[in-house]
């Protein structure tokens, strides 16, 4: 029960600030945020040379990273047959169904994906998983949801036990910094409050990619940028 009020409290968290939500990211991560996002993109597409029947978007939010997924695919010359974006904040999809009309957007958790067995060939979930409070669920429905061989693609602020000066302002900025802007444009300080906590409180690099080991993958890509802030890792199911 204690799991799931916390759930619901992020859920309502996000809803609040949906308006306002695309606007404060490109502004607090000065747009690198759309790099890493490409960069997922076709790092995925280099590995997965099947048809693309299914690709799904998890945590989607607004639909950001559905767009890069199709805006990629087009420059890479891949074609998708279906993207459809998963997400449990009404706010946050109603953003989306009107910057993506064409997209699919579904209303529902990470651990309980309104999906069929080995139906998707590609899943994505781009800085969700660290708001998903039951994630080693989340993990045995990403490896139900997808085909043998497809591939999961996460985006994610990582915690880093790194020490020195890069470090220092690293967390200076993410402390001091973030919640004061991010507050001032989206009005709700205490949202980005939450996410210095939030990554505190999450996982390293490495141990995500054990909890992904246990749950069937295989990391076959992860890199870390702009001073270790955000982790891109792919990884195959087995």
């Amino acid at each position: 029960m204690q799991s799931k009020n916390k759930q619901e409290k992020i859920v309502k968290m996000f809803d609040d600030i949906a308006p306002t939500y695309d606007t404060a990211n490109r502004v607090l991560s000065m747009g690198v945020d759309i790099q890493w996002r490409k960069k997922a993109c076709d790092e995925t597409f280099a590995r997965y040379e099947k048809p693309i029947d299914l690709l799904v978007d998890v945590a989607c939010g607004t639909g950001d990273m559905m767009g890069y997924w199709q805006k990629q695919a087009t420059k890479a010359g891949r074609n998708i047959g279906k993207i459809v974006g998963i997400d449990p904040s009404v706010g946050m999809t109603d953003v989306g169904k009107k910057k993506f009309p064409n997209f699919e957007f579904i209303i529902s958790e990470a651990t309980n994906l309104p999906l069929l067995d080995a139906s998707v060939d590609i899943l994505s979930i781009s800085y969700g998983i660290r708001n998903v409070v039951q994630r080693v669920e989340a993990f045995g429905e990403f490896a139900r949801v997808l085909k043998t061989g497809g591939y999961v693609v996460i985006l994610e602020f990582t915690k880093d036990d790194k020490k020195g000066f890069l470090h220092t302002i690293k967390n200076f900025y993410l402390n001091k910094i973030l919640p004061k802007l991010g507050g001032f444009i989206s009005k709700n300080k205490e949202a980005y409050e939450y996410l210095p906590n939030s990554i505190e409180g999450f996982l390293t690099s490495s141990m995500l990619q054990s909890e992904l080991d246990i749950a069937g993958f295989s990391t076959e890509f992860a890199k870390s940028f702009s001073m270790d802030i955000s982790t891109l890792v792919i990884a195959k199911k087995r």
